[in-house]
């Protein structure tokens, strides 16, 4: 049977705007899609090492709120409109975590250095932190009584790889500096006697040297010069949309003195009194 001219021109007028309504539909969708920011849509993931070790992390346990970077997390999380129980916690390595490539969490935070280097595969958060280094002996070694870096000619250092540590024990103790994956298997290394002295940032070197780690161990002093002067960063994927609002939120932290009660919290018993080597 037959359609009639207007029949046909009415149907045809109906179906296009069928699917411009379709078209329309499916463009808003994209924009929602593009507008969010987090790889979980309502959820703020963040990344830390494994394990994660006090002061940054107390009990490896960053959920709880508890030590520098983790109290940190969640102040940053409130000002960019999480709760804490919108904020989720998973593992990765430190050299992943600073590899070109997508990535399946938002922030990653286990005292990255901010260098121009690391800056060309990943975000960084303005500084939350500037560390200096310092060395770790076994208290029974002839090198813990060490007061300046001549002491150590001859010795065996230790350092993570990839790290300013490594960087610093490199520039001012040795140019061959034996090099680890994590600070763990390095703080087994000092503890077995496999090297002499290791190199951290001093919060971390003084944990290793208080906890059972290593059995033993000294703080013998801080790296002379060694202060990161671009400090440590919240690391966030390359182009992340949430870069400018950490950095704006992490900025006002700073300005209405809640990083720096922060640092009083958990990182003072950490820093004071520690002598700066010769």
């Amino acid at each position: 049977m037959s359609r009639s001219p207007r029949f046909l021109r009415l149907t045809a007028a109906l179906l296009t705007v069928a699917a411009l309504a379709g078209t329309s539909a499916c463009g808003s969708g994209s924009s929602d899609q593009s507008a969010q920011d987090t790889v979980t849509a309502d959820t703020l993931t963040v990344a830390t090492g494994e394990p994660a070790y006090e002061p940054w992390v107390i009990d490896n346990k960053p959920e709880s709120g508890k030590g520098y970077e983790s109290a940190l997390i969640y102040a940053i999380a409130d000002k960019l409109g999480y709760s804490k129980k919108q904020v989720t916690w998973k593992r990765t390595t430190f050299d992943a975590a600073i590899a070109p490539g997508t990535k399946d969490w938002d922030l990653n935070i286990q005292q990255f250095s901010i260098t121009d280097q690391r800056k060309k595969a990943v975000d960084f958060s303005p500084s939350y932190y500037n560390p200096t280094q310092s060395i770790v002996v076994r208290g029974d070694s002839k090198y813990a009584s060490a007061t300046s870096l001549s002491d150590f000619k001859g010795a065996t250092i230790g350092a993570m790889v990839g790290t300013t540590s490594y960087d610093y024990a490199k520039q001012k103790l040795s140019s061959d500096v034996q090099t680890f994956n994590d600070n763990a298997t390095l703080a087994q290394a000092l503890d077995a006697d496999q090297i002499d002295a290791l190199v951290m940032d001093t919060p971390a070197a003084v944990n290793v040297a208080t906890s059972s780690q290593v059995k033993n161990g000294k703080v013998v002093g801080q790296i002379p010069g060694s202060e990161d002067k671009q400090g440590m960063g919240i690391v966030l994927p390359k182009d992340s949309p949430l870069t400018s609002k950490v950095s704006k939120a992490l900025n006002e932290l700073k300005k209405d003195g809640t990083l720096k009660k922060l640092q009083n919290t958990w990182l003072k018993a950490y820093t004071t009194d520690i002598p700066t080597l010769k």
